[in-house]
């Protein structure tokens, strides 16, 4: 059972299934058909216009919107959802309108902004 031990073992089985995943990759590519080079096989096509190549650089700010405001629900949620049962449980209200007023924040600041 040792050697079983040995090859279930994280980087054992990441180097093994690196080199089955290498394999398939030699497999397919030698499977696959060869590429010929034609006209406009390698363009960009949509129903049959040309469209030229503009680079487009993505910004973060939408990201960094729905990161956090996802951190926000999920911490609240956690919260909540440990709250013990008793007189604290006002806390925890309080501190779900603590929370809508900081969602309500965030939702309009990223319109103004």
């Amino acid at each position: 059972m040792k050697g079983i031990d040995i090859l279930i073992s994280p980087p054992v089985a990441f180097v093994l299934f690196l080199i089955i995943a290498f394999l398939l990759t030699l497999l397919g590519k030698r499977m696959a058909p060869r590429l010929t080079k034609t006209g406009g096989k390698l363009t960009t096509y949509a129903c049959g216009e040309d469209i030229p190549g503009v680079k487009v650089q993505f910004g973060y700010r939408l990201f960094f919107f729905v990161a956090l405001f996802f951190t926000i629900m999920h911490v609240a949620t956690l919260m909540i959802a440990t709250v013990p049962s008793g007189k604290i449980v006002w806390f925890a209200v309080l501190y779900l309108a603590v929370i809508f007023l900081s969602i309500m924040a965030l939702v309009t600041r990223s319109g103004n902004a």
